[in-house]
């Protein structure tokens, strides 16, 4: 049985639970309610979720806060939290298969990267946070010697976590990985649109030994579910991955009720500059349309802006079109396949939308731009280049989140920095140069959370993730992400 038939007869004999956790148990909303949720794979309906709303946020964070309070798991020694987490990850590593089919379903992406990118990231998310959590030290300041001041940290207390559908299972770790390993308590509300891998977390990290109450997950809709947890005056912390425009609501609900820390992870619109003299054309090439196109484009990070020296211009472009056909949309389901269905028909209309736009716009449309694989009932778009992009056209401006790359030409480098920090968003950008001082240089004027030198997407657990402007605050990932979970703490001793 090849891989292909593999798949798809797991995904027929898939048994999927679409109910909430609440304090340990899989519960229906309080109202009844559900909505259906339709794979973008090939439409089939996945089977109903619950509709959490207001009446189970106020349930989930009671349970939440009876847990944080008696010290259920506040108060364990880090190094047994360690020991739960890690048998969390390890769990999460032994339904590989099931997590990674869940994902893909839910969300449209590539089997091969539900496995080798979702799955495994989230598994080793959890492992390190609950390896670093016995290593975390606190400090004593240099007081007179007449006092001593420990400054120590504490977890903040319920940590509500709102995550997006592109990569909903790694996101929900980025987010659960800090905040268990602190000892707070999580109410988590995945999308509406890939609610189904958050909800099977829950189950491992009960049989993982996380105790009841402490690990809740509430499918729903963010104008109910997520509205009332970011409102509500017994969450702490409220931490989003999202759009920018959500991620200012949240902000204000979360000054309108009880100044609740907020920290968000938002949109992007991530410059990718490529000099004449890159050391490694072909190496460019790659990177750039690799990472444009992978995940469906539908990543924040993506460097949908490829700004080509005007000397290298065509080599590029002609390198570029060689590898689309690579990346042509197929099964989620055959693991050869490396671009998968857009996550849903919202989705599809919008990206539609921009290259709609593109093209009344004036910008040449070099490759895609159409709908394909209809008779499948998904969602799949083809990779799309547009080349002659101006950087006042809206395929330049909005983040489109999808597989649409827009190249811009320039001859003054200083004029490509400029542009590429002429947007509301700075999370990611990169420079390509084999000049050393030239790329410090633009590395220190780009105006983004991360800033690639001769690569793209390089990436790792130890080092932090979040933007500048409008792309958010806070960082995921890395030590600094207990930033987010923790209260500083000084306790002022006199001797």
């Amino acid at each position: 049985m090849n891989d292909f038939a593999s798949w798809h007869e797991r995904a027929r004999a898939l048994s999927i639970d679409g109910r909430a956790v609440i304090d340990g148990k899989r519960v229906p909303s309080r109202t009844g309610q559900q909505f259906d949720n339709r794979s973008p794979v090939d439409g089939r309906e996945l089977g109903p979720v619950a509709r959490c709303g207001p009446e189970d946020v106020e349930v989930a964070v009671a349970n939440a806060r009876a847990a944080f309070d008696d010290g259920r798991w506040a108060s364990l020694a880090p190094a047994k939290r360690k020991r739960i987490l890690i048998k969390f990850a390890d769990l999460m590593e032994q339904h590989r298969d099931e997590l990674a089919l869940l994902e893909t379903l839910d969300m449209g992406k590539p089997i091969k990267y539900s496995l080798a990118v979702d799955v495994a990231g989230a598994a080793n998310c959890i492992r390190w946070y609950g390896e670093a959590i016995d290593k975390v030290y606190g400090e004593i300041a240099p007081t007179p010697a007449d006092s001593l001041a420990l400054i120590t940290r504490e977890a903040v207390g319920v940590v509500g976590a709102i995550v997006p559908w592109n990569y909903p299972m790694l996101m929900a770790s980025w987010k659960i990985g800090p905040a268990l390993a602190a000892g707070n308590s999580v109410v988590l509300k995945p999308s509406e649109k890939s609610p189904l891998s958050a909800l099977r977390l829950a189950d491992l990290a009960l049989e993982a030994g996380i105790p009841p109450g402490v690990f809740n997950v509430l499918p729903g809709y963010g104008n109910e579910a997520g509205s009332a947890l970011a409102l509500h005056m017994d969450v702490d912390c409220i931490a989003f991955t999202g759009s920018t425009r959500v991620g200012k609501q949240i902000v204000q609900m979360a000054g309108q009720s009880n100044l609740k820390r907020a920290w968000t992870e938002l949109g992007g619109k991530s410059a990718n500059i490529v000099c004449a003299d890159c050391p490694d054309l072909d190496a460019a090439v790659a990177a750039s349309i690799g990472s444009i196109f992978f995940n469906q484009g539908e990543s924040c990070n993506a460097p949908s802006r490829l700004f080509v020296e005007e000397l290298i211009r065509e080599r590029f472009i002609e390198k570029a079109l060689a590898m689309v056909p690579a990346f042509a949309p197929g099964d989620p389901l055959d693991a050869g396949t490396v671009m998968g269905a857009i996550v849903d028909d919202i989705q599809l209309a919008t990206v539609m939308k921009y290259i709609g736009e593109g093209k009344a716009a004036g910008a040449r449309l070099l490759a895609g731009g159409e709908r394909v694989r209809l008779d499948t009932g998904g969602y799949y778009v083809a990779p799309t280049i547009f080349d002659g992009v101006d950087a006042g056209m809206s395929i330049a401006r909005e983040e489109i989140f999808g597989p649409v790359l827009s190249v811009l030409s320039f001859t003054s480098l200083d004029e490509a920095v400029r542009q590429a920090n002429a947007t509301p968003y700075g999370l990611h950008a990169a420079v390509w140069t084999a000049d050393l001082s030239k790329a410090i240089r633009t590395s220190r004027a780009l105006r983004a959370g991360t800033v690639h030198v001769n690569q793209y997407d390089n990436d790792d657990i130890t080092v932090p993730f979040g933007g500048y402007k409008q792309s958010g605050n806070g960082r995921d990932k890395s030590l600094h992400a207990f930033d987010k979970y923790t209260e500083l703490k000084t306790t002022w001793i006199q001797v």
